[in-house]
């Protein structure tokens, strides 16, 4: 069963399993060293019950599971605490929106593991020249002639494409075939009603995200849209 191993008297390190000893040997000490060296589960001796057997392996694998659900929990949480962080911090360090961009694109493509990341200012639902980027070769930013861009702009609200090769809309479109890109998100920067910038995560794969990264999503962007705000009107260093 995966995630469950049984194990005689030694007792290897595999720190992501759980760890079940089956033994004939009746050596206190070297059961107890076993145990703590090896971060053992559970122990039986012989003659074991194939029933209780059984039920100590279906107990395993479901404590490895929770295990493994918690520490997934913990590793998100980690990583959405760092983002909005790297956040503050940027804005904190920038005199001006544009030297935002950069910083925060590159905190992205790397928090979702984007192969290319873009964060780029809009102003009167167009977007601008000043643009930050994120593992993007040469002149490959074509966002400015992106559908969902153009959408993101218009209903202020994230748009996804998670397998782009599948979408009749945007299967046809030059730059994405041109690019490799097999999915896209864009998410709006907005504040009090005004689109600010546009944030593109993109990649080279079809992808799913989860309710959960989304979620992250929408409220950086709010992290964002605060960021430039406080940026913009912070008085110039004297």
């Amino acid at each position: 069963m995966k995630g469950t191993e049984f194990l005689s008297k030694t007792v290897p390190q595999f720190p992501d399993t759980m760890r079940i000893i089956l033994t004939g040997f009746t050596d206190v000490e070297d059961l107890v060293e076993a145990i703590n060296s090896g971060q053992v589960y559970k122990y039986i001796t012989k003659p074991w019950d194939p029933n209780e057997l059984k039920a100590v392996v279906q107990r395993a694998a479901e404590t490895y599971e929770l295990l493994k659900q918690r520490t997934e929990e913990l590793r998100r949480a980690q990583a959405q605490t760092a983002l909005l962080s790297a956040i503050v911090d940027v804005s904190q360090q920038s005199s001006r929106p544009e030297d935002c961009l950069s910083p925060i694109a590159q905190a992205f493509g790397e928090n979702f593991e984007a192969d290319r990341c873009i964060l780029q200012l809009a102003e009167h639902h167009k977007l601008t020249a000043a643009v930050g980027t994120y593992q993007l070769d040469g002149d490959q930013n074509w966002l400015s002639q992106d559908p969902l861009v153009q959408q993101a702009i218009v209903t202020q609200r994230m748009q996804v494409a998670v397998n782009v090769p599948t979408s009749h809309d945007l299967a046809q479109v030059a730059h994405y075939s041109n690019t490799g890109i097999q999915a896209h998100l864009v998410t709006p920067v907005v504040f009090q009603g005004e689109v600010l910038a546009v944030l593109s995560l993109q990649w080279a794969q079809p992808c799913t995200l989860r309710e959960d990264e989304l979620m992250l999503l929408e409220l950086s962007s709010q992290q964002i849209a605060l960021a430039l705000v406080c940026t913009r009107y912070r008085p110039a260093a004297v």
